[in-house]
């Protein structure tokens, strides 16, 4: 059946929208495509080295993002500390009112920040929606509580707050953090993600720029820019939310440094099945596991099973995989009406041709190595408009036993690809759920919830889900993690004002530090 893109979304549409809303973010175009500008010593500039970013839905050329070098991001670091300083002494209220008012404003460009993550990272309607509504709806859950969580007398940090995260979630990661940030005192700076939401992200702040929030947005490579967005001395805080090889180097570059931190790195989140029963129940579960094709950090790619019950298991878990829809997050039947939805997709592509190439070729070394194939889909099928390159989409994959010495054993795919581990005893079971040193969550699927609840003691993850899953979660709850997946102050609820302020001198705040690891209660 032939598809077309739905009314008013091709790319050049969106962008043509994300000009007229923000054009002082935009050079005019070259060649019909527009160089995005940095925001930097509080104006929007046309300063860098142009790079072509592509999208992952057909591998075209987007935009092109300017990448700075380190000397014109350290001039910005130091305009942000001269407006930390002024933002530091603004009154609650109006910090409340303004930060009140970039939320209306980009609550008016909801549908454009939504459509730009769709094009920018290929994340279906539905899910880059859902990305921008809990933005905007966390960050007015703090303006209610904001004043409760400084009464004890919390004060901004000494310097603004550098983020830098990575692509999956601008909105609902990067964005809602930094107005957080910004309510609580500090001026924030942002690395724009090379592999995408550039432009997502430059409207966006160009809405919070224009509410008279002290915010500076940067590009470029993170080799060139990481000693001024992590050791700066202006600097007063680093948060970091990627992989861990990015995040150990993080990490490493704060030893010798006091600098509040929170690195967020991957672990490889397992669900556990032990003297489990209830299928049906697993079965909606697994089905929306596979949202965004697992390209989350609290994706479940690893199911740890008890031997006597893997036929069962396989039973309720292989239907779902052969349900899994992926395809153009935007193509429709051609008569398709104008009022009707766009499509229902479980994932779009992978972040980039590279990525997608990438995971093709773990799973073939893993097979390779031992692991027994269960499920492999295919591409054909998928909608797809004719002549669309697909280089960036993956099928989902399915592989038993992965050998030892294959990546896929002790780390996420970040993509939509599982691996089933087969375990006699519970010792093994507890082992193979902790094979990535620590992570974000686990979930145990277990009849009785009390045996459920012994081994969750064990598992080394920060938050543990007993026949359920869990999340990184919203307004009042905490995320961290365990081991190797985080290192410095946790985040969440009041955590996250907690960790962008200072206390008295008895301040101590809960997360993983050199010398000591503090869980807040009841996770």
């Amino acid at each position: 059946m032939a598809l077309r893109l739905a009314d008013g979304t091709a790319s050049s549409d969106v962008l043509d929208r994300a000009v007229a809303a923000a054009p002082e973010a935009f050079a005019a175009p070259i060649d019909g495509v527009h160089t995005l500008h940095n925001l930097i010593e509080g104006d929007w500039r046309a300063v860098g080295v142009p790079a072509a970013v592509r999208t992952p839905i057909d591998n075209t050329i987007l935009v092109r993002l300017p990448r700075l070098d380190a000397a014109t991001a350290h001039a910005a670091v130091v305009h942000a500390a001269t407006e930390h300083r002024e933002w530091a002494g603004t009154p609650l209220a109006d910090r409340k009112a303004r930060v009140t008012a970039a939320l209306d404003a980009l609550t008016a460009h909801r549908d454009l920040l939504a459509l730009l993550l769709v094009w920018e990272i290929g994340k279906p309607w539905r899910l880059a929606g859902a990305d921008v509504d809990r933005a905007l709806d966390g960050v007015r859950w703090y303006v209610d509580e904001i004043d409760r969580m400084l009464a004890d007398g919390r004060e901004p940090l000494p310097g603004p707050v550098s983020n830098i995260a990575s692509w999956n979630y601008p909105m609902s990661v990067l964005v809602h953090a930094e107005l957080v940030q910004l309510l609580a005192g500090n001026a924030v700076i942002a690395k724009t993600p090379s592999q995408g939401g550039a432009v997502c992200l430059t409207v966006a702040h160009a809405l919070m720029r224009r509410a008279g929030l002290p915010a500076t947005l940067v590009s470029g490579s993170g080799e060139e820019l990481s000693e001024v967005l992590v050791r700066a001395p202006e600097v007063g805080a680093v948060a970091f939310v990627g992989g861990r090889s990015n995040g150990g180097k993080v990490a490493a570059a704060l030893l010798d440094t006091d600098k509040r931190h929170f690195i967020e790195q991957e672990g490889l989140n397992a669900w556990g099945i032990w003297n489990f029963s209830r299928w049906d129940q697993l079965a909606g579960h697994l089905k929306k596991g596979f949202e965004y094709g697992k390209q989350r950090c609290t994706a479940y790619p690893r199911f740890v099973v008890q031997r006597n019950l893997v036929d069962q298991f396989l039973d309720v878990y292989l239907p779902v995989v052969r349900s899994v829809r992926f395809g153009h997050p935007l193509a429709v039947e051609h008569d398709r009406a104008a009022s009707d939805p766009l499509p229902e997709l479980d994932f779009g592509p992978l972040i980039s041709a590279a990525k997608a190439e990438e995971l093709r070729r773990k799973v073939d070394e893993a097979v390779r190595g031992g692991a027994v194939p269960l499920y492999r889909g295919r591409l054909d099928g998928a909608p797809f408009l004719d002549g669309q390159d697909t280089s960036a989409y993956v099928a989902p994959s399915v592989l038993l036993a992965p050998p030892g010495r294959s990546r896929l054993m002790h780390a996420e795919p970040f993509g939509p690809v599982d691996t089933i581990v087969v375990v006699d005893t519970t010792d093994e079971l507890l082992a193979a759920m902790n094979a990535s040193n620590g992570s974000l969550v686990a979930s145990l699927a277990c009849d009785d919830e009390e045996e459920a609840a012994k081994l969750a003691v064990d598992v080394q993850a920060f938050k543990v889900g007993i026949n359920k899953p869990r999340s990184r979660g919203d307004r009042q709850e905490p995320f961290g993690g365990r081991g190797a997946s985080w290192k410095g102050a946790f985040v969440g609820g009041d955590l996250l004002v907690q960790a962008v302020t200072v206390g008295g001198a008895d301040d101590r705040l809960y997360g993983n530090f050199p010398d000591w690891t503090a869980l807040p209660p009841n996770v």
